[in-house]
C-alpha cells in the first residue's frame, strides 16, 4: 500500500469538496493502492475553546455580506458541481476544531477514521452541528461506531492535546499554509480539492493502468 497522508480541517469547505472528489475517483478506482491517513490543521489554531458567533466571525474574516456572498461563491458552485448540498445557514458557530482533531486520531486508532472525518464534515456544513460542542462530538463518535464511554473519558480529559497542537505546528514547519493538501508516499505533494480525473490518473499511473 501506498500511503496517501492528508491533511485537512473539518471545518474547511475545500476539505470536503476535496474529500468528495478523491472518494469518487477511489470508488471508481477499487483497485487503488492507497492507504489513507489524516492529519490535523487547525485553520483557527487561535479560536477561542468555546468558538465564535458564525456571523461574526465571516464579518471579522471576510467584511461586509457582499464580500461574504463573492468568497463563498466559487465553494457553492464547486461543491454543487461535485454533488454536495452546503447548507450554508444551519451553521450558527465557527467551533475550535482542537476536539474534532483528537476525535479524528482516536477513530484512527479504531481503523474509523475516514468514517469519523465524513462524520464530522456531514454534521458541520450539512446539518449545521456545532463540532465544537462535547455533546455533538460524542452523539458522532457513537454514530460512527466508536466506544462512546471511552471517548467520553477521553473527552473529559487534555488526552492527545498536545499532540494536535504539534501536529499543526509541524504542518505548517512543513510549509503547508492551506488545505487540503496531499502527500503520496511520503513524497509527491498535492495541493487543493483536485478534480475526479486528476485522482484517476495518479492511480492508473502509480498501479500501471491506462486511462
Amino acid at each position: 500500500m501506498i500511503p496517501l497522508d492528508i491533511y485537512s480541517d473539518p471545518i474547511c469547505p475545500w476539505c470536503y469538496i476535496g474529500k468528495a472528489r478523491l472518494d469518487r475517483a477511489l470508488e471508481s478506482r477499487p483497485d487503488h493502492p492507497f492507504e489513507i491517513r489524516w492529519h490535523p490543521f487547525q485553520l483557527n489554531p487561535d479560536m477561542p475553546e468555546g468558538g465564535m458567533d458564525r456571523a461574526k466571525y465571516m464579518a471579522l474574516k471576510f467584511g461586509d455580506a457582499d464580500a461574504i456572498l463573492a468568497a463563498y461563491a466559487p465553494v457553492i458552485a464547486a461543491a454543487e458541481d461535485t454533488g454536495i448540498t452546503l447548507n450554508l445557514p444551519a451553521i450558527t458557530r465557527t467551533p475550535n476544531t482542537g476536539d474534532a482533531h483528537r476525535l479524528i486520531h482516536w477513530a484512527g486508532l479504531e481503523g474509523r477514521q475516514s468514517a469519523m472525518v465524513a462524520a464530522l464534515f456531514r454534521a458541520y456544513f450539512n446539518e449545521g452541528r456545532d463540532i465544537g460542542a462535547r455533546d455533538s462530538l460524542l452523539a458522532l463518535a457513537r454514530e460512527s461506531g466508536l466506544d462512546a464511554a471511552m471517548i467520553t473519558r477521553l473527552l473529559d480529559t487534555d488526552a492527545d492535546a498536545e499532540l494536535i497542537r504539534e501536529a499543526n505546528r509541524m504542518a505548517r514547519a512543513r510549509g503547508i499554509t492551506g488545505v487540503p493538501f496531499f502527500i503520496i508516499d511520503q513524497t509527491y505533494a498535492v495541493s487543493g480539492a483536485q478534480p475526479v480525473v486528476v485522482w484517476q490518473n495518479v492511480i492508473d499511473e502509480l498501479t500501471g493502468q491506462s486511462t
